[in-house]
């Protein structure tokens, strides 16, 4: 039986070790890259990757029964520069084209934007006649943008009287609202 030229590797045949290293463990690497990313043709373009860091990098190599570990850690290592690449280009969309979509808002018709600042007139009309109890946390959270801690900080508030009293508040307004909305 011939033995595997794994184990006969000098610096003389540094080629054809290589290849029967590929050979020996190629499929178990691709395998591997397939089950992390979990798409053919993405794992195909790593391990290319892996291939060609690890043949430009096989002359420096020397302990070749750890070749094995030494392609998976090559591997493991071009998975996660493309996770990194991945999440700086979907950072870049979530904040460069949310601010640009928020930016270039649409402007209404005129007359949509006279109904909308009436509309809400009316609502802060509405709110005044609330207590101040219950009107300061609607205030902060629906016209401020506060979350619920937030509005709990400044009003030195228990979390939980500040849900109640939002829940207070909704309720109280709910009919005033239906009157406004049924004019």
């Amino acid at each position: 039986m011939m033995e595997p030229l794994i184990n006969n590797c000098t610096g003389d045949c540094n080629e054809a070790c290589y290849e029967e290293i590929i050979k020996e463990h190629g499929n178990a690497i691709f395998a591997y890259i397939l089950s992390l990313v979990k798409h053919k043709e993405l794992a195909e373009d790593i391990y290319q990757e892996v291939l060609i860091s690890s043949y430009l990098s096989f002359s420096s190599f020397e302990d070749y029964s750890k070749a094995k570990s030494w392609l998976y850690k090559i591997a493991i290592n071009k998975c996660r520069d493309y996770w990194r690449k991945e999440k700086t280009s979907k950072k870049f969309w979530e904040e460069t084209v949310y601010t640009y979509v928020r930016e270039t808002s649409v402007s209404l018709p005129p007359e949509d934007t006279i109904i909308n600042k009436c509309a809400h007139e009316e609502m802060i009309d509405t709110l005044e006649e609330l207590p101040q109890m219950y009107k300061e946390p609607l205030l902060l959270f629906y016209y401020h943008n506060n979350t619920l801690l937030e509005i709990s900080d400044k009003t030195k508030t228990p979390l939980s009287t500040v849900k109640t009293r939002m829940k207070r508040a909704k309720e109280q307004l709910r009919p005033k609202v239906n009157k406004l909305v049924s004019i």
